[in-house]
């Protein structure tokens, strides 16, 4: 913890109680005639425009699922369709004060959202900034169905641009908002200030923080809202959410005009269902969602229960909410009461609950309720509403129409393009910084300490005579990481970075040592325990714009994020249409020395999912290089790093690491030792003990080793590998993963397949075993050694005279290994 922070046991231990207090619940009361002073009859008009707009647009979406036809066009639509038939009101009301630079994020279930929020900015943009935003999404490809024979103004060709933009993603059109990559669950237009819509249960609940994030971290406009469900809850994700969001160091410890809470409202769309779930009474405990914000922080989140079936209430107290957060005194949280018709989807009986209650919700419908109280307040007439509901019938059959014409609509072309998906995986830019602005840092560069220090460091391991300089004066691997860093520091102001302990302590192996006196708390900064959190909140600081260095302390802990590692990081570049960059690089520390849950490699874990670059460099020079190459980039890169090299000097780079800037490209292993009998391919620190086996192999066996650093596992370059075994003929394969199902194996496939021809020998894995992690004092049995290298060469490979195995190698042992298990 910070010093400046003192935690007095006189206070702390005072006896006292804590008091809450009230939390308002449906408190709004005043009828339509009333807010004529605070709304046109043109506003009060469109807000039920809008609420029709969406009841038809998911009355089409269940027809067509449920019958295969809407007012008379037929079409099957195979993909999901999670519809908010009810919630309309709640929508609106959340979307009426919003502006295009405030941000919306959802769930699955957001079409309504996603239109309420369009709507909104459409109402509010002139024509030349609509004209500009059509013409300029994929270079009009959106609009040009709709431009097609329209009359009438910009802003109904922008309503028209709208429902067939969120209706071609649906069905995966090329012409979607996201080229139909996102498709019904993930849709999303960020013009108009609509983020990625989440599939995943409180998906957005962590990456709505990270947006917040960046609002204020970057100074920008607006606010962000988080639009989830009441049964999202009970996610965990989105707790942790709500501990990033809530950190006391916002107004502790940011300073200046960074001091304040987090612009963001956390609005929980309480349809009283998730799935086929009842949240108050079955599976949550909270009775009215509001609660939950009395428990996050003093001010409780401001939190408030709205009654979401009139969306005067919800546009009430967003303007108040809005003002709260002006104030710098956020986040908020809203508990939107509200109701869904439909099951969890058309294939949903809704068998779980009463007909009774469904037709009890629907008797009080807000879109008929409202309509009548704007007759009653003479704002508009029955046939007026009458005319709405038939224009909107009409521009939903027609949009319809258009996105499942299959030549003004095609999918995209995989067929004579079959990498065309692949080709949106990763956006391979190289970007200095991600905004041109000044940084915002407490001193130059050349005055911070280590900086200074590191000019008197030796950036080679050996003096003339070959002897090691000691460890205080040799420059190590994390020197290289901090050289790296603190550079891109000073080049992005958009550049964040977080996690445990990383501030005041320097980070948790000191590689951010000398970063504290260099930044401000709004760059630097250490987060909760939550590595949901970590991860999450980078994916939204990302998806906005910003370049951010989220840390996992250590590699075990990436569980404890799988979903926002492996599920939102790597999906949001190819699922936006490569929209969105993701330039996140996730430091990861991989352990030994601490038993089974901080020392495990489980860099096939990252390595297995499409979207991710996987990095793990073992050296100084390739440290340095590789992070400069990843902090250039516009992806999501997972930088793994070995604990126990973080003090290793370089032995490879003649001339040891330049001070200056350089970049190594990703995907190329290097040679570390050249040889002509076997090849060793590592992957990680066991290129050490690999060299430790060349140097046995060559001087008690006269065998010559070829010794190549993967250094990057995605991408990869077989090419260089596929060299060396022409020349050796056999090759060794080892890393600290355990071998079953790692990425060792899937090189050894590879490799197979490439350099059959090649190869007097079948490729040979040596990796840790299939066990727990045992202590520091008994790790020599699990993860490889020198000897198991040579070992393996003895027994699979080139018997060695006179070389008496120390493990097991024979076939027998593999078999019987494979069946137990272990």
């Amino acid at each position: 913890m910070p010093k400046v922070q003192y935690i007095n046991p006189d206070d702390v231990r005072k006896p006292g109680q804590i008091e809450f207090k009230p939390i308002p619940v449906n408190q709004y009361s005043k009828t339509v005639e009333e807010e004529k002073e605070n709304f046109s009859n043109e506003d009060l008009v469109r807000i039920y425009h809008d609420m029709v707009v969406i009841r038809e647009f998911e009355t089409m979406l269940n027809l067509i699922k449920t019958q295969g036809v809407y007012n008379g066009v037929e079409y099957n639509h195979p993909g999901p369709a999670h519809l908010s038939i009810g919630q309309e009101a709640a929508a609106v009301g959340m979307a009426y004060t919003l502006g295009v630079d405030d941000f919306i994020f959802g769930s699955h279930r957001s079409h309504g959202e996603i239109l309420a929020k369009g709507l909104s900015a459409i109402d509010k943009l002139s024509d030349k900034q609509l004209v500009e935003i059509m013409d300029t999404h994929f270079n009009g490809e959106t609009a040009a169905p709709v431009k097609a024979g329209h009359k009438g103004t910009t802003k109904e060709l922008a309503i028209k641009f709208l429902i067939y933009g969120t209706l071609a993603e649906v069905f995966a059109r090329k012409t979607g908002f996201n080229k139909g990559l996102g498709g019904s669950m993930h849709a999303f237009f960020t013009p108009f200030g609509v983020y990625p819509n989440n599939a995943i249960v409180g998906g957005s609940g962590d990456i709505a923080v990270g947006a917040a994030l960046y609002k204020k971290a970057n100074r920008k406009e607006g606010i962000v809202v988080a639009n989830i469900g009441d049964a999202s809850m009970a996610c965990g994700p989105v707790w942790e959410g709500l501990s990033f969001a809530t950190m006391d160091q916002f107004t502790e410890l940011w300073e200046g005009d960074m001091k304040g809470g987090l612009p963001l409202i956390l609005n929980i769309m309480n349809n009283q269902y998730g799935m086929g779930g009842q949240t108050c009474g079955e599976t949550m405990g909270y009775d009215v969602a509001a609660r939950i914000g009395a428990g996050v922080n003093r001010e409780q989140m401001h939190a408030e229960r709205v009654d979401g079936y009139n969306p005067l209430a919800v546009i009430d107290a967003y303007k108040r909410k809005k003002k709260i957060i002006e104030e710098k005194r956020g986040p908020v949280l809203l508990d939107v009461l509200t109701y869904r018709y439909s099951g969890h989807s058309p294939s949903d009986a809704s068998s779980y609950r009463s007909k009774e209650e469904v037709e009890a919700w629907e008797a009080q419908d807000s879109i008929i309720w409202f309509g009548k109280e704007l007759v009653k307040a003479g704002v508009a007439t029955e046939a007026q509403l009458e005319a709405i509901k038939a224009e909107t019938t009409d521009l939903i059959t027609n949009s319809m129409k258009l996105a499942i014409d299959d030549e003004v609509s095609p999918l995209m072309d995989v067929k004579t393009q079959p990498n065309l998906i692949g080709e949106m995986m990763f956006s391979n830019q190289s970007v200095d910084k991600m905004e041109d602005r000044p940084v915002e840092v407490n001193h130059p560069m050349e005055e911070n300490p280590r900086v200074k220090s590191l000019k008197s460091k030796e950036r080679f391991m050996f003096d003339k005579d070959g002897k090691p300089f000691s460890k205080i004066k040799t420059y190590g691997l994390k020197d290289g990481l901090f050289e790296a860093i603190v550079d891109r520091f000073y080049k992005d102001p958009t550049l964040i970075a977080y996690g445990e302990e990383n501030r005041d302590w320097g980070g948790a192996f000191a590689v951010y040592r000398g970063l504290t006196e260099a930044l401000p708390y709004n760059r630097l900064f250490n987060s909760p325990i939550a590595e949901a959190a970590i991860i999450g909140t980078a994916i939204g600081y990302a998806m906005c714009g910003g370049r951010v260095i989220p840390e996992i302390m250590y590699c075990d802990f990436l569980g404890r994020c799988g979903d926002e590692v492996f599920n939102q990081l790597p999906k949001w570049q190819a699922m936006s249409g490569n929209v969105l960059k993701m330039p996140v690089v996730i430091r990861v520390s991989v352990g030994s020395k601490y038993g089974a849950q901080h020392s495990q490699d489980w860099t096939a874990l990252a390595a297995h999912i499409p979207g991710l670059k996987v990095v793990f460099p073992v050296s100084p020079y390739d440290a340095k290089g590789l992070m400069n190459t990843a902090l250039q980039g516009t992806d999501p890169v997972i930088f793994f790093e070995s604990q126990r090299l973080y003090d290793i000097g370089e032995q490879f780079h003649e001339g040891g690491v330049p001070e200056e800037y350089y970049e190594i490209p990703f995907g190329e292993p290097d040679v570390k030792k050249e040889g002509k009998d076997v090849t060793i391919l590592t992957i990680g620190a066991t290129l050490y003990r690999a060299l430790d086996a060349a140097k046995e192999l060559e001087e008690k066996y006269g065998l010559s080793a070829e010794v190549i650093d993967s250094r990057c596992m995605v991408p990869f370059n077989y090419e260089p590998v596929i060299e060396s075994v022409k020349k050796t003929g056999r090759i060794i394969i080892s890393g600290d993963a355990s071998a079953r199902g790692s990425f060792l194996r899937d090189m050894a496939s590879n490799i197979t397949e490439l350099a059959f021809d090649y190869l007097d020998a079948p490729p040979v894995v040596v990796g840790s075993r299939n066990w727990i992690t045992p202590a520091y004092e008994l790790e020599d049995v699990f993860f490889p050694q020198a000897s198991w290298i040579i070992d393996a060469i003895h027994e699979k490979m080139l018997p060695l005279e006179g070389h008496v195995c120390k493990s097991d190698f024979t076939e027998a042992e593999q078999l019987d290994r494979n069946a137990r298990g272990i």
